[in-house]
């Protein structure tokens, strides 16, 4: 469509420039605008929903949002922004929670709009604002899917593959970014590159769990593997952190399991310990072989069809936005923890996991990762150096009379700090401001290279100001 400037009386083309000029921005940082396919939006709500994020917690109201209606309109929009000196934010489903998509003074730019999928045997070739769920379903009518899953299917492709993407199924594949064959970036320049482990592997390494420092990603080229048709899952409850935490490790080695994670519960007098184990197209006939040496202190066993188990959570996201929880803040904290230190750390947290603490509707994850199967560099396990280290997130709400968020994200600090103390970190989507310094520290011996891609795809710093890494 004719490129235009929503919210805001359009004057017409400027006869020299040929440009897009509004009476609300003549003379402003986005007079003569190029033209675009899509829409450059400045009304009030466009501005006030990119001004927030899932979080709910910070605030930062751009200039403009950009609607693309291709991938030369991103390219065009960052060129100009870049030209003066103006700060640009990719955004996917906005669900980071601490202002990571957001940009004071600039420009948002929504990716959802980049929405193709294209299946080709092994491969899916995807816009970076695909939601994995949509995803899943087309690969799902040929017999595939993605090998590595997020719990909740509701993000964009190129949202998690610029933080990691980890899920159960890590245990054999790694993380989502370790499954991408080739990405499409929009640098800082405005260049659109496309880079590989074979093309520009400093740009494809900046990119995959770079948090958008480097470029954003407008596409995607995905692995897929052949589907289940069913899963069996097995809930099995253990007495104890320890007890739940060498089961899982147990099982990370043993291979037995095609997904494996873990979740505390707060219940009346306690918490539960559960490790959630599924094996894909098993039948109660293989029970014996897939549970009967574990010494659990009971199990619940469901079976599901794949597609079921793999949309789970989004009947509960259905429920949480009825109760109004999912509208609240959320404060939430993803710490990795180093496999000898997750006993010590995560008991000792557990007097503190209270309503008053987490909110009524948090989520407490525990599982392992195999630290070997992680092959990108950018996405941190820690300095232990261990074989496995543990997810542990606290998914904090700040529901009616629990802390706020600002004493919730304290206490994310407080955790994130004894956490790397003991040769652990965190995965960066939560709630939990950084230093410079603190940055440089998370990525540690892979700063000099990631500084180096941000300095030759991104020179003049304009790109994810929200994430304050650079």
């Amino acid at each position: 469509m004719t490129g235009l400037v929503a919210g805001a009386l359009v004057v017409g083309l400027d006869p020299v420039s040929r440009n897009w000029v509004t009476a609300a921005h003549a003379g402003g940082p986005f007079d003569a605008i190029p033209s675009l396919d899509g829409t450059l939006r400045t009304d009030a709500a466009s501005l006030a929903a990119a001004a927030d994020d899932f979080g709910h917690i910070v605030s930062r109201t751009p200039l403009a949002v950009l609607e693309p209606g291709s991938v030369g309109d991103i390219a065009k929009m960052v060129k100009f922004c870049r030209a003066r000196g103006l700060k640009v934010a990719g955004r996917g489903q906005g669900h980071t929670t601490n202002g990571q998509s957001q940009v004071a003074g600039g420009l948002v730019i929504e990716t959802a709009p980049l929405d193709g999928i294209r299946i080709r045997a092994d491969r899916a070739v995807v816009g970076g604002g695909v939601l994995w769920g949509a995803l899943v379903q087309a690969a799902l009518a040929q017999g595939l899917t993605p090998p590595t899953l997020t719990d909740y299917l509701g993000l964009s492709v190129g949202g998690t593959l610029s933080a990691g993407g980890v899920g159960g199924a890590v245990i054999h594949h790694g993380a989502q970014v370790d499954n991408v064959l080739e990405l499409q970036v929009v640098t800082g320049k405005g260049d659109v590159l496309r880079c590989s482990p074979t093309l520009r592997k400093d740009l494809f390494d900046a990119a995959r769990s770079g948090l958008g420092q480097v470029g954003i990603i407008t596409e995607a080229v995905v692995r897929l593997v052949p589907a289940p048709a069913t899963v069996r899952r097995y809930n099995l409850y253990y007495g104890s952190v320890a007890d739940l935490t060498a089961a899982q490790i147990a099982m990370a080695e043993d291979g037995r399991f095609d997904y494996l994670e873990g979740s505390l519960a707060v219940v009346e007098g306690g918490h539960t310990f559960m490790m959630e184990a599924v094996a894909f197209d098993a039948t109660p006939a293989d029970d014996a072989a897939l549970i009967g040496d574990l010494t659990h202190t009971s199990v619940t066993i469901d079976d599901l069809t794949y597609w079921d188990f793999a949309d789970r959570i989004t009947p509960i996201v259905g429920i949480l936005q009825a109760i109004g929880e999912w509208q609240r803040p959320h404060p939430w904290l993803d710490s990795i923890v180093a496999a000898s230190a997750v006993d010590e750390l995560v008991t000792a947290a557990l007097p503190g996991l209270t309503p008053a603490n987490i909110g009524l509707s948090a989520v407490l994850l525990l599982y392992p990762i195999p630290t070997a199967k992680v092959k990108a560099p950018l996405l941190r396990l820690g300095s232990a150096g261990e074989e496995h280290a543990f997810l542990f997130s606290l998914l904090r709400t700040s529901s009616p009379g629990s802390a706020d968020p600002a004493a919730m994200t304290a206490l994310n600090r407080a955790f994130y700090e004894q956490t790397r103390a003991r040769g652990g970190g965190w995965y960066p989507i939560g709630s939990n401001p950084m230093s410079k310094a603190d940055w440089k520290a998370h990525f540690g011996p892979a700063w000099p290279a990631f500084k180096a891609a941000k300095t030759k795809y991104d020179p003049s710093k304009i790109l994810a100001p929200g994430q304050g890494v650079f």
